[in-house]
């Protein structure tokens, strides 16, 4: 299977359904971040701290797997010169309308998170990369990317899921119960059978995931070459109803810094 053509697929689907992540940001949102108050997520409710942010004015910024008119737009408006990368065009015309509809200049580019070779070496200050990476089998090479087009000095913020979410059955968790079920490193291909993955996976559209061990996503960045210096969890939003989140945590978002 194509994961990356059939995540594409179902990322369109949700933009036009109008799932959370595919929503811009309001005119108001842009209105307060020109006056100098504003915040992005990299994961679902807690705010990236403006200490881990350089200074935007005139950065080079790349918002990676981050389309859907939200943060791209937040720090065009503060500032930065801002290159959104995404893998559905649906996503990424959420960030051309609020550029259109606000005044603002930025650029898009659709492509594969894995895969920057459109960017030169040490072409961003900063890369900006909310929870994405389930959406692929493998995210070694994002980090490696990731280093390769920051200069030095620059940052990379990232979010991404605990692996944990990923152990329980998916079926009798949505009853409340925790089961667990899968190993991890986890794969809606691998760990799920042909009869739950057109049921679970290709029947509603949803986009295929993969839970990712902490050794590669925290230990990965290092293996890069990145200095790992910021930390936080939080929990999914009331939009979602996620029992594990009553008990622990779920995302972890990280600042690393390339030397």
């Amino acid at each position: 299977m194509d994961v990356r053509k059939y995540n594409r697929d179902a990322w369109n689907q949700k933009a036009a359904e109008g799932n959370q992540w595919t929503v811009p940001v309001s005119h108001e949102v842009i209105e307060r971040a020109r006056d100098g108050v504003w915040e992005v997520l990299l994961t679902p409710t807690r705010p990236v701290p403006r200490d881990w942010f350089p200074n935007l004015q005139g950065a080079d910024v790349l918002c990676l797997a981050s389309g859907g008119g939200q943060q791209g737009p937040i720090l065009a408006t503060a500032g930065a010169n801002v290159t959104v990368f995404d893998n559905s065009n649906a996503q990424l015309e959420r960030d051309r309308d609020v550029a259109e509809r606000e005044g603002l200049t930025l650029a898009t580019v659709e492509g594969d998170m894995r895969d920057l070779s459109v960017f030169a070496a040490e072409s961003f200050d900063l890369v900006f990369h909310p929870c994405s990476n389930c959406f692929v089998p493998e995210i070694l090479p994002i980090w490696q990317e990731c280093f390769r087009v920051l200069r030095s000095g620059g940052s990379l913020l990232a979010g991404f899921v605990n692996p944990i979410r990923y152990i329980f059955d998916d079926e009798r968790m949505e009853n409340g119960s925790l089961e667990v079920r899968h190993a991890i490193p986890y794969s809606d291909l691998a760990s799920l059978t042909e009869k739950e993955r057109q049921e679970a996976v290709v029947g509603p559209g949803q986009p295929m995931e993969f839970g990712h061990s902490l050794e590669d996503q925290i230990g990965g960045q290092i293996t890069a070459g990145f200095l790992v210096c910021g930390f936080f969890e939080d929990r999914c939003g009331p939009e979602i109803d996620d029992p594990i989140s009553r008990y622990l945590p779920t995302l972890i978002a990280t600042r690393a810094i390339r030397p």
